[in-house]
């Protein structure tokens, strides 16, 4: 079995998705691509997170060939590949259907920049426009709406997150709901006190180099 390190990651952040109330049933994934050889793990399409193992995480090459795998890919693996072959610094990608995010994809909304957290996402979580799934079309939205963000919204979809790692990428998931449900909650009470230019730059800079262990 190829990449087998790597379908150990892949499954194991894939089974996170439903643990924290990101996705229901089969729905959302994860894949990750290996530095070495370009190749791309992924969930396979409608399965069981928890029936998951390495096993059932299926490799496929940048042109959306099965390498490795007895099962279908999921049916955003086209999504996955346009940003990895538009984006050398993205190994890990992750697609969730998570509530509170999801509400403002639906309003095509952005999620501002009002807490210190947003910070490790880049500051606002913008929104891409509505693109169908199954191919490359999401993709490309998010290679011209994602900027610097390690988020994005899609209207009437969900939430993309990028990362220079699965682990990195599911990170950035949780985050990105927790962000939202406090946004909302914030929003039910007035208007959110939005974090300056100056103060993201600042938080951004904590977060990169200086939070958690080197």
């Amino acid at each position: 079995m190829i990449l087998e390190k790597l379908r150990e990651v892949v499954c194991k952040c894939n089974k996170e998705l439903p643990d924290n109330d990101l996705v229901k049933m089969t729905s959302g994934n994860v894949s990750g691509r290996d530095p070495e050889t370009g190749l791309v793990v992924i969930k396979p399409s409608g399965y069981t997170f928890s029936e998951l193992t390495p096993a059932h995480m299926v490799v496929v090459d940048m042109d959306c060939h099965v390498v490795e795998g007895n099962l279908k890919p999921s049916t955003d693996t086209d999504t996955h590949l346009y940003v990895y072959r538009h984006r050398p610094d993205v190994f890990g990608m992750v697609h969730t259907h998570s509530p509170y995010a999801t509400s403002f994809a639906a309003l095509g909304q952005s999620i501002p920049a009002c807490l210190t957290a947003s910070a490790m996402l880049g500051g606002d979580i913008p929104v891409g426009g509505y693109a169908p799934i199954g191919g490359a079309d999401i993709g490309q939205e998010i290679i011209n709406k994602i900027g610097n963000a390690l988020a994005i919204l899609m209207q009437n979809h969900g939430i993309f997150t990028i990362g220079s790692s699965p682990e990195h990428a599911t990170k950035m998931a949780i985050e990105v709901e927790e962000i939202a449900k406090i946004t909302h909650l914030a929003m039910q009470r007035g208007k959110p006190i939005l974090l300056t230019k100056d103060q993201i730059k600042y938080m951004i800079d904590l977060y990169q180099n200086e939070y958690g262990q080197r």
